[in-house]
């Protein structure tokens, strides 16, 4: 049973803010059988539950710009959500591409990204889930030569799409999901 436990205080992955409790069973995303909600005493009187971990921190790194409209991340449990980056240059206001194409533009996008996760105690071995989104299909593969410098070897799950337009006319967004590294959690 122990192993069905989400590791962010015991409690279970669908359980509803209710510790666990005897013989109970983690059936359909729900948690049937008996529980206390966190910080109420167990039927036995037991000692209160500790209280849980924020739902979600809020990751922004020194230097990024915040927008009002999103953060660069997001730290929910044992996960960091990284949100999309594009080539833009750190500082520069407004918002400017990295000049001279797909390549540059996609190395500063990267760049970006690994700025974020470093301020989240992450790096690119911790990524676990990229979504690439390309103003044009034809930059593809030169996309994919660059990406790679990144991930020589066992490289994340991906999803890769064109998309009608990016901001700031960018031509490549990347956002990614990444673990939580185990010392970290």
């Amino acid at each position: 049973m122990e192993r069905m436990r989400n590791r962010a205080g015991g409690r279970f992955a669908g359980g509803r803010g209710c510790r666990w409790k005897g013989a109970a069973f983690l059936l359909a995303g729900t948690l049937a059988g008996g529980c206390a909600p966190a910080g109420e005493p167990d039927a036995e009187g037991g000692r209160a539950a500790a209280e849980p971990a924020p739902r979600k921190q809020i990751i922004q790194p020194e230097g990024v710009a915040r927008l009002p409209v999103f953060s660069s991340a997001v730290r929910s449990g044992d996960l960091i959500f990284l949100s999309g980056a594009i080539g833009a240059l750190p500082g520069v206001s407004p918002p400017t591409l990295a000049a001279g194409g797909i390549i540059p533009e996609t190395r500063q996008t990267m760049d970006n990204l690994a700025t974020v996760l470093e301020a989240a105690g992450a790096g690119w071995e911790d990524v676990v889930k990229c979504t690439v989104f390309l103003a044009d299909m034809a930059d593809y593969a030169t996309f994919n030569e660059v990406y790679l410098e990144y991930f020589p070897e066992d490289p994340p799950a991906r999803s890769a799409l064109a998309a009608a337009g990016l901001a700031f006319d960018a031509r490549v967004e990347v956002e990614c999901i990444a673990a939580v590294p185990e010392g970290s959690r």
